[in-house]
């Protein structure tokens, strides 16, 4: 599995326990969300605060600001996890953890649980102290995507993110959508559907669609064309 794989884990059927915080803890609030496997979603605004989680008979420490620790501390679904190195006590010797099961999906050959944050696929473990991509750890305001990853080749699918997003006279959106690989590399993302309060549009050949919501407060996603569903998003039209 690529190194995105290796990010956290608990024996299955084991929930991940969540610890109180040291006060002196960084706990960055976070944007997260959790697409499975059927498709569902669950977006939630969360603090990566320290945790404690549970593998096997052991109780293990997960660092502040790490996506491990903002994925528990939501409790959006139970976690499996597995521990390739030794955890303890100390958020430090956490790096090993492996996420192999969230909620009703679990890991299958090179197939499973990966995050991003942002539009790129973290490089080290989810729990690994040193960060997501080994330069420090989440930030408050950072978008971390857990996604069930089907393997093609040496990546995972891509995933939906808007680009321009303008609002136009008469109730209506127009939106740009792009698809990003695992190293945050976007092409145009065609023939995906965004959803707008209760309507849609497809987007065209150059990843953009107009979509007439009507005047008020929607919430607005991209889905769709076998990629990974975007962040919602707050619209206000007039």
């Amino acid at each position: 599995m690529k190194a995105a794989l290796v990010t956290a884990t608990v024996t299955a059927g084991v929930a991940a326990v969540v610890a109180v915080a040291p006060a002196a803890a960084i706990r960055p609030r976070v944007h997260q969300l959790v697409v499975f496997r059927s498709g569902v979603a669950k977006q939630k605004t969360t603090r990566a605060r320290q945790v404690t989680v549970k593998v096997g008979r052991r109780r293990c420490a997960v660092h502040a600001g790490t996506p491990l620790a903002a994925l528990a501390a939501s409790r959006v679904a139970r976690i499996g996890l597995h521990d390739y190195g030794s955890c303890s006590k100390r958020p430090r010797d956490a790096a090993g953890l492996f996420v192999r099961k969230l909620g009703p999906d679990a890991n299958r050959g090179q197939d499973g649980w990966v995050y991003k944050v942002g539009r790129k696929s973290g490089s080290a473990g989810a729990a690994d102290p040193s960060g997501p991509f080994g330069r420090g750890r989440l930030r408050s305001g950072a978008h971390v995507l857990w996604f069930y990853c089907h393997m093609h080749g040496s990546s995972c699918q891509r995933t939906l993110a808007f680009g321009k997003v303008r609002t136009q006279p008469g109730g209506a959106v127009r939106a740009s959508v792009r698809a990003y690989d695992d190293r945050g590399r976007g092409i145009p993302a065609a023939g995906v559907t965004v959803q707008v309060g209760s309507a849609s549009a497809t987007t065209d050949a150059n990843g953009v669609a107009r979509v007439a919501a009507g005047a008020g407060s929607h919430s607005m996603y991209a889905d769709g064309g076998g990629y990974v569903r975007s962040f919602s998003r707050k619209v206000a039209l007039r």
